[in-house]
C-alpha cells in the first residue's frame, strides 16, 4: 500500500527499472575487471581448473592435492559457466553474481507479500547497496550461493508456518540440500535452530516437530545432497569427511583456522563495517527490540540475526562475512521500520566518517608503511602510492562532499538519503578503490603466472600460499617440495633470503619481481 505519492519510484513498475539498475551496479559492474584475489578466489577457481582438465567432477582438487575445505556445487557452477564463456575472471565469479541476484529478487518476493511493494523495494537496496554483500556477489566463492539457499530456506520456513502446504515443506528441504551441497552443516543449522526458538516462543513446538521429522523431506534432502556424499567417500574414501566435518566446521569453531583469530566483542566491530553506509540504520533498531518482538514477523527476523551473531560471537575462527547469514532479516526490517530513522548524524555519520577515511589513504600511506617491517609489505605499499593517484583522489573527494551534502543540506526522508549514500559509496569502492587494492596485491601474481606459463619450464611455489598463480599459469603447481634447479620458483619477495639460504653454493636469479611476488631459479650446471 501507498502511503505517500513521492514513494512512487519505489513501487512497480518504476521500482523494476531501479532494481535492476542497483543489480547491475552491485553484481556486475566491474564483474570481471580485477584479477582473482588469494587466498579464497585462487583456491576455489584453481580446483574448478584443475576440475576441468582432469574431468574428476567427484573431488576437488588444488594444485594436484584434495581440497576438502567445501562441498562440490560451487565448484560445478564455475565450471558450467566457464564451458559456456571460456575461462575468464568475469565467467568464474558469474555464478555468484547470478546467485546475489536470485537472492535480492527473493528479499524482494517475500516481503512485498507481507508487506508492500515499497518496503520490499527498499529492503533490495539495501541489501544491493551495501558494502559486505557487493563484495561476495562480485567474488568466485561459496559464500553468495549459500546465502541465497539460506535466505530461500527461512522465507520457506515463515511462509509454511504461515499456513502448512506439504509442496512447500518439501521444497524447503530442497533448499536445505543445496545448502547442504554448498557449504555443509551451517546450511541446515540455522535454519534449524532459527525455527525452533520461534516456534517455541509462539508455543507450536509440535508444529516444528511435525516438520523436522518429516520422512518425505528429509528424502528430498537425501537424494539432493546424498549423491555427491556418497561419490565422493567411493572416489576418495573418508578423506572428505574427516577433514570438512571434524577440521573445517567442528575445527573452526573450536579453534582458529587459517589464522583468522577474533577477539571478544569482535562482530560488535564488524558488524557495523559490514552494514555500511546503512549502520545507523541498523543501530536505530535496537531500542526497537521489545516491540519487534510483538510482532510476528519481526520476531522472525530478529531471531534470524540473533542467532547468527550470538554463534559465531562464540567461534573461535572470526571472519567478516559469517556474519551475511545474518543479515538479510536486517534489510526487511530497516526496510519495514525507515521512518523511525530520522536522526541524520546517527544516519551519516558512519558513511560520513568511511568515505573520509578513503580519502585520506594516500596520506595515511606513508605513516603505515613505517610501520610495515617485511619486505612484501613494503613493496605493497610503495605499489599503494603509486596507485592511488589523481583519479582516486578526485573519486573518493567527490564522494565525500556528495556525503557532507546528504548530511547538511539534503530535503529529503533519512532513509532516502541513506540509500543516494549506499550508491555512492558503490561506485567510489568498486571504482576507484578495489581496483587499485587489487593492482597493487594480485596483478603481480597475475603477471607472475602468465610469465611463468610463458617460460614453460618446471614450476614449483615456495612458502607461499596464493593459488591463483596456477590459476593463470594453467597448471598445477607443486608447493610441499624444496625446488630444483632450473625449475621456476614463484613466492613471496620476503621469502626471497630464506630461498637463497636454501642452496648457499648456488646463485639465486631473480627472473620477476613485483609487489609483494617473485619468479626465481638456481640455474642448472652451478
Amino acid at each position: 500500500m501507498i502511503t505517500n505519492r513521492k514513494d512512487r519510484w519505489l513501487t512497480p513498475p518504476a521500482a523494476f527499472a531501479l532494481l535492476a539498475l542497483a543489480v547491475w551496479l552491485a553484481f556486475f559492474w566491474q564483474l570481471g575487471a580485477v584479477p582473482l584475489y588469494d587466498l579464497d578466489e585462487g583456491a576455489f577457481t584453481e580446483a574448478t581448473r584443475e576440475m576441468l582438465e582432469s574431468g574428476n567432477f567427484i573431488t576437488p582438487h588444488r594444485d594436484g592435492e584434495p581440497r576438502y575445505d567445501k562441498p562440490v556445487l560451487i565448484y560445478w557452477l564455475q565450471a558450467a559457466s566457464v564451458s559456456v564463456l571460456g575461462f575468464s575472471e568475469l565467467a568464474l565469479r558469474l555464478p555468484s553474481a547470478v546467485a546475489a541476484t536470485l537472492w535480492l529478487v527473493a528479499v524482494w518476493g517475500f516481503t512485498r507479500a507481507r508487506l508492500d511493494a515499497t518496503t520490499a523495494t527498499v529492503a533490495a537496496l539495501v541489501m544491493a547497496l551495501g558494502l559486505e554483500v557487493p563484495i561476495i556477489g562480485k567474488a568466485a566463492v561459496a559464500d553468495a550461493v549459500l546465502n541465497l539457499f539460506i535466505a530461500l530456506a527461512f522465507f520457506d520456513i515463515y511462509r509454511y508456518l504461515e499456513a502448512p502446504r506439504r509442496g512447500l515443506l518439501l521444497r524447503l528441504y530442497l533448499w536445505l540440500g543445496l545448502g547442504f551441497l554448498t557449504k555443509g552443516p551451517v546450511a541446515v543449522f540455522f535454519p534449524l535452530l532459527v525455527s525452533f526458538a520461534y516456534c517455541l516462543s509462539l508455543g507450536r513446538i509440535k508444529d516444528w516437530l511435525g516438520a523436522v521429522f518429516a520422512p518425505l523431506g528429509w528424502l528430498v534432502f537425501v537424494l539432493v545432497a546424498g549423491p555427491w556424499y556418497l561419490a565422493i567417500y567411493i572416489d576418495d574414501g573418508a578423506g572428505f569427511f574427516q577433514s570438512f566435518f571434524l577440521d573445517h566446521n567442528l575445527g573452526r569453531y573450536g579453534g582458529v583456522k587459517h589464522g583468522h583469530a577474533g577477539f571478544p566483542g569482535y562482530y560488535l566491530v564488524m558488524l557495523p563495517l559490514v552494514l555500511l553506509p546503512f549502520t545507523g540504520w541498523f543501530l536505530r533498531l535496537l531500542p526497537m527490540a521489545r516491540a519487534l518482538w510483538a510482532d510476528r514477523l519481526d520476531r522472525f527476523l530478529l531471531l534470524w540475526f540473533v542467532a547468527v551473531f550470538v554463534t559465531f560471537s562464540f567461534s573461535d575462527t572470526k571472519l567478516p562475512h559469517y556474519m551475511v547469514y545474518g543479515v538479510t532479516p536486517l534489510f526487511i526490517l530497516m526496510a519495514r521500520h525507515r521512518e523511525a530513522l530520522t536522526n541524520r548524524w546517527l544516519a551519516f555519520g558512519p558513511p560520513l566518517v568511511f568515505m573520509a577515511l578513503l580519502a585520506a589513504l594516500p596520506l595515511l600511506l606513508g605513516t603505515l608503511a613505517e610501520q610495515a617491517d617485511r619486505a612484501h609489505e613494503q613493496a605493497m605499499f610503495a605499489e599503494g602510492a603509486r596507485v592511488l593517484d589523481w583519479g582516486y583522489a578526485v573519486t573518493t573527494l567527490a564522494g565525500l562532499a556528495t556525503m557532507v551534502v546528504l548530511t547538511f543540506y539534503a530535503r529529503m526522508p533519512v532513509w532516502q538519503g541513506l540509500l543516494l549514500a549506499g550508491a555512492v559509496q558503490t561506485l567510489v569502492v568498486f571504482g576507484a578503490l578495489v581496483p587499485r587494492v587489487f593492482e597493487v596485491m594480485q596483478t603481480p601474481v597475475k603477471e607472475a603466472g602468465m610469465l611463468a606459463r610463458e617460460l614453460d619450464r618446471p614450476t614449483v611455489v615456495y612458502r607461499t600460499s596464493m593459488p591463483s598463480f596456477s590459476v593463470y599459469r594453467d597448471a598445477i603447481t607443486p608447493w610441499t617440495r624444496a625446488p630444483e634447479p632450473g625449475e621456476v620458483i614463484f613466492l613471496r619477495v620476503d621469502k626471497l633470503d630464506d630461498l637463497a639460504a636454501t642452496r648457499p653454493n648456488d646463485t639465486l636469479v631473480v627472473l620477476y619481481r613485483r609487489g609483494p611476488v617473485a619468479l626465481a631459479t638456481f640455474p642448472e650446471g652451478r
